[in-house]
C-alpha cells in the first residue's frame, strides 16, 4: 500500500458521515507505519474499542470502511478461530466479527455486512509472517508468499464489494 495522508484517509470513508470521519482516532504511529507490508490499513479506535476502521486501495482510489466490533463471549484458550481475510488462526479472542453499515438506502435502513477478521486488523503482517498469532504455530501451507498476499487481497476485495448498498 502506498503511504497516505491524514486528509486522504478521512476523505476515503464511504459508510459514515464526514463528521464521523473527522472525529475518528487515527492509528498509533500513523506516520511510521510499514506501508510496504500493508495490503490495507486497519485499526481499532483507541478511544472506542467497539469501533474499527479499514482503508484500502480499490480501483485506483481509497475506500474507507467504518466497522463495529461485535463483542462475543470469551472462548477457551484451546479454542481456535480463523480470520476470513488472511486465514490466520487465533486463540482466545484473536478473531472478531466486524460489521460495516452498507452505503446508500440499504445503510439508511440499517443493513450491514459482516466478516470474521483478525481482532487487531493486522492481516497483512500475519500473511507476510511479520507477526505471529498468539497461542500456536501457523497452519502449514504450500502457497508462496505472493499467492498468500493475492488471496488476502482477493478476500478483502470481496468484502469491500459487499458494502455498497
Amino acid at each position: 500500500m502506498e503511504p497516505i495522508t491524514e486528509e486522504d484517509l478521512r476523505a476515503s470513508f464511504v459508510n459514515c458521515s464526514r463528521g464521523e470521519a473527522k472525529r475518528l482516532g487515527l492509528p498509533r504511529g500513523f506516520t511510521d507505519l510499514p506501508w510496504d507490508d500493508l495490503d490495507f490499513l486497519g485499526w481499532r479506535d483507541p478511544g472506542a474499542p467497539a469501533r474499527a476502521y479499514l482503508v484500502a486501495e480499490r480501483d485506483g482510489s481509497l475506500v474507507g470502511i467504518a466497522l463495529r466490533v461485535t463483542s462475543g463471549a470469551s472462548r477457551a484458550f484451546t479454542s481456535r478461530s480463523m480470520c476470513s481475510l488472511c486465514l490466520t488462526t487465533h486463540t482466545s479472542g484473536g478473531v472478531a466479527l466486524m460489521t460495516a453499515r452498507r452505503t446508500g438506502e440499504a445503510g439508511r435502513q440499517g443493513n450491514t455486512v459482516g466478516q470474521y477478521m483478525c481482532a487487531d486488523l493486522a492481516c497483512s503482517l500475519y500473511t507476510r509472517g511479520k507477526r505471529q498469532a498468539a497461542g500456536g504455530a501457523a497452519v502449514e501451507e504450500s502457497l508462496t508468499l505472493e499467492e498468500k498476499v493475492a488471496r488476502t487481497r482477493a478476500n478483502l476485495r470481496s468484502f469491500l464489494a459487499k458494502v455498497p448498498g
